[in-house]
C-alpha cells in the first residue's frame, strides 16, 4: 500500500492548484502526506491488530488533526456519536487500499471494503467506490492483465473506463465524489506504463490530486510494484509511527516490494 502513500505525497501539492500536465517534480519539497495516508495506515492498523477501524480513525484523528480532512469527516470525528453520515466522497476508496493487498479471495475483498466504507462513507456510491478500488488492486496483485481488470470493474461496478484521458483531462475538474474520482483514477492506472506514469496520469487531469494519485498509485504498485527509490523518497516523508506500521503490514502480507529499512 506504500504506493497509494506516495501517490498521496506526490499529488498533495496540486490538490487545490491542479496541473494539466505530466511534466512535474516527482516529489516536491513543500509535498506532504494527508489525510488519505493518515486513513490509508489506520486501516492497515485495524487489519494488523483487530481494533475498530472507527476507533483507530478516531485516535489517528486527534494524532494528526491538520492533514486535510474534508469538513464532514472532521465533524464526524468531532462532535460524536460517530455515526456514518451517507457520504459519496472519495474518502472511501482513498484508505481502502491496505484491503486490496490484505486479502486472498474477492468475495472477502468487496466485503472488507464496504465495511471500511459505511463508518462513515454508508452511500452506495461511496461503497462503491471502496470496492472498486480494493477489487483493481486485488485483480491486479493476482496477475490480471488490464483489459481483464477494465472489463471486470466495468461490469461488476458499471462504471465507464473507456474515455481516454487525452479526452478526459480538458474538462475534468476538481470532483470529490467517488463516482468523480475511482473511474478517471483507474484509467490513469490503465494507461500507465508503470507506478510513476500511472501517478503522473492521475496528477495531470487536474482535479483531487492527492487522491487519485492515491487510488491510482495502490493499483500501479499491485500491477507493476514499486522501485525502491520511489519507497524510500515516500518513507522519508512519514513520520516513526506511520512508518511503524507500513513496515509491519507489509511483513503480515508478504507481499514485493518489502520496504526499505
Amino acid at each position: 500500500m506504500l504506493g497509494a502513500i506516495a501517490g498521496d505525497i506526490v499529488g498533495s501539492i496540486y490538490e487545490f492548484d491542479g496541473i494539466k500536465s505530466k511534466v512535474f517534480e516527482l516529489f516536491h519539497p513543500e509535498a506532504t502526506f494527508t489525510d488519505d495516508t493518515v486513513q490509508t495506515v489506520a486501516l492497515a492498523e485495524s487489519i494488523l491488530t483487530g481494533e475498530s477501524y472507527r476507533d483507530l480513525l478516531l485516535k489517528y484523528y486527534r494524532r494528526y488533526p491538520d492533514v486535510g480532512y474534508s469538513n464532514r469527516f472532521r465533524r464526524w470525528a468531532e462532535e460524536g456519536p460517530h455515526l456514518p453520515y451517507n457520504s459519496m466522497g472519495n474518502g472511501a476508496a482513498m484508505r481502502v487500499s491496505p484491503i486490496g493487498f490484505a486479502y486472498d479471495d474477492l468475495d472477502t475483498v468487496l466485503a472488507k471494503a464496504a465495511e471500511s466504507a459505511v463508518i462513515t462513507h454508508n452511500h452506495p456510491e461511496g461503497i462503491k467506490g471502496a470496492q472498486a478500488t480494493a477489487t483493481a488492486i486485488f485483480l491486479a496483485r493476482n496477475g490480471s492483465s488490464k483489459t481483464a481488470i477494465k472489463r471486470y470493474i466495468e461490469h461488476r461496478f458499471g462504471y465507464d473506463l473507456s474515455t481516454p484521458l487525452d479526452r478526459l483531462r480538458p474538462h475534468y475538474r476538481f470532483d470529490a465524489t467517488c463516482q468523480g474520482t475511482v473511474p478517471p483514477a483507474i484509467r490513469a492506472f490503465l494507461e500507465a506504463e508503470d507506478w510513476e506514469d500511472a501517478v503522473r496520469n492521475a496528477v495531470s487531469l487536474g482535479g483531487d490530486s492527492d487522491t487519485l494519485a492515491c487510488i491510482a498509485g495502490g493499483i500501479a504498485e499491485a500491477a507493476f510494484g514499486l522501485p525502491e527509490v520511489i519507497a524510500e523518497r515516500a518513507l522519508s516523508y512519514l513520520d516513526p509511527e506511520l512508518r511503524r506500521v507500513l513496515q509491519e503490514f507489509a511483513t503480515h502480507v508478504r507481499r514485493r516490494p518489502v520496504l526499505p529499512r
